[in-house]
């Protein structure tokens, strides 16, 4: 089985290119069960941060509308 950081909460970010329930990109997305195991170690281990990020640009953008 691969090891994957889906949720099931599958929605990409307004004006964005991650998913909101992952993190991941839709380019990751799409070629995660292609990647080696150190590749999607590496690539789990950013998204934390970039769900992060992601909130307080989305945060950001709301407030302004």
């Amino acid at each position: 089985m691969v090891e994957t950081p889906c949720i099931k909460v599958c929605r990409i970010l307004e004006g964005g290119s991650l998913c909101r329930g992952c993190g991941r990109t839709l380019d990751e997305i799409a070629r995660w069960t292609s990647m080696s195991p150190e590749e999607r170690r590496a690539i789990m281990g950013g998204l934390a941060e970039r769900l992060r990020h992601a909130d307080i640009r989305d945060s950001k953008s709301q407030s302004e509308a």
